[in-house]
């Protein structure tokens, strides 16, 4: 009986050689500690208009939702922020899920039919992998953000049907997928285009409608748009919006919005507060566009590898994952949080930091923050050690 937790041991000891271990940090709510590893991009979780909107809910529908949406779950406040997601990203309809990966389960699931082949982004997010594996249709991983290879596998599979899965801004690096160019490819093979605006939402686009918006494709009937409302918008959920009659298909056959307990009242109810207050977002996405210039600017005269991000995200190059790790851990020593991406987590098996940039972090301390980087850089130089103790951030 033993057997099996022994094998679990040494996948754990494997792992740990590799630099691979993961471990959980909890976080205290009076923690001083500089974030540039969570993804509140417009710094609205704590925004007093959002928590008093969902001090008002908690008081008026108490914690939880207390089913599913089919059941109990649905109050008026899921209704209403449904539509107001489907007016900002010009779509016909939203329907909301408990989290980002169910909805994008949902959504591949959702428009998958017999024969159909999933062409996905070789850097698309592991909720993304998993929907195209639990759909059980063929999928073609093709090279990142590729059109020619898209358009040859689309062409390779006349009279199917197809649709072509990516990211808007991909969650590694930040850097943005052609969406009109794949749009136009997609189109004009007859599939559909399914598009995770999680990393995009609040933060790019028109009045920060995300990526799909930016390309002018919002409200295209063969475009499906999925995001989460954990990152710019600073709560909890996921959405999948598009046409009406995809979504009525989602409420009567989606599995994991079905079979699970609607997002709690108070969460979305701060979560419509932080839609309007991220609508007439410009001036706190000017900012966070200086934020990233800045990093990129000061992290690269320093001679590390940093990535060209197109959002919030700025990827910074690690020697490899213990190096990656030691990195981390002596950035939160010195009270900078910041993510630490290593394989498997990231598809072109490079370990890295990962900058998520918020506008919501005091500026002084957010430039502070970039020196620290730099300045523990030397801690992950080849023959440098991992502190075994310490706990990472990321993932």
């Amino acid at each position: 009986m033993a057997d099996w937790l022994a094998a679990l041991d040494r996948g754990a000891e494997q792992r740990a050689a590799a630099g691979l271990t993961r471990t959980l940090r909890p976080r205290a709510a009076d923690d001083a500690v500089v974030d540039l590893a969570g993804n509140d991009y417009l710094g609205l979780a704590a925004h007093p208009e959002v928590t008093a909107a969902a001090a008002t809910a908690l008081s008026r529908y108490g914690l939880g939702a207390t089913g599913s949406r089919l059941v109990r779950g649905s109050t008026d406040l899921h209704h209403a922020l449904e539509d107001d997601l489907a007016d900002w990203l010009g779509v016909d309809r939203a329907l909301v899920f408990s989290s980002g990966y169910l909805a994008n389960l949902a959504a591949v699931r959702g428009l998958t039919q017999p024969r159909t082949l999933l062409v996905s982004d070789a850097h698309n997010h592991a909720s993304l992998i998993d929907g195209c594996r639990i759909s059980r249709a063929e999928t073609l991983v093709t090279p990142h953000a590729d059109v020619a290879a898209v358009a040859a596998a689309l062409a390779a599979a006349p009279g199917r049907p197809a649709v072509v899965v990516t990211e808007s801004v991909f969650s590694v690096d930040g850097d943005v997928a052609p969406l009109a160019e794949l749009h136009a490819v997609a189109r004009r093979h007859g599939a559909l285009l399914l598009v995770d605006d999680a990393h995009a939402l609040g933060v790019t686009g028109p009045a920060g409608a995300g990526g799909v918006a930016a390309a002018g494709l919002a409200g295209a009937p063969d475009v499906v748009v999925t995001a989460t409302l954990s990152k710019a918008l600073g709560g909890a959920g996921g959405v999948v919006a598009g046409p009406a009659e995809f979504i009525r298909h989602l409420v009567e056959t989606g599995r994991t919005f079905i079979f699970d307990t609607a997002p709690p009242p108070a969460v979305v109810a701060g979560v419509r507060a932080a839609v309007r207050l991220a609508r007439d977002g410009d001036a706190l996405r000017a900012e966070l566009a200086d934020r990233v210039a800045l990093a990129v600017r000061r992290l690269g005269a320093a001679g590390l590898s940093v990535s060209a991000p197109d959002a919030a995200v700025v990827s910074v190059t690690a020697p490899g994952p213990e190096a990656a790790t030691a990195w981390a851990a002596a950035c939160r020593d010195r009270g900078v949080a910041v993510g630490c991406f290593r394989p498997p987590s990231t598809p072109d098996s490079r370990s890295r930091l990962r900058l998520t940039i918020g506008a919501g972090v005091d500026r002084a301390d957010f430039e502070r923050a970039l020196d620290v980087v730099v300045e523990c850089a030397a801690v992950s130089a080849p023959g440098s050690r991992a502190p075994q103790s310490r706990t990472e951030e990321g993932s």
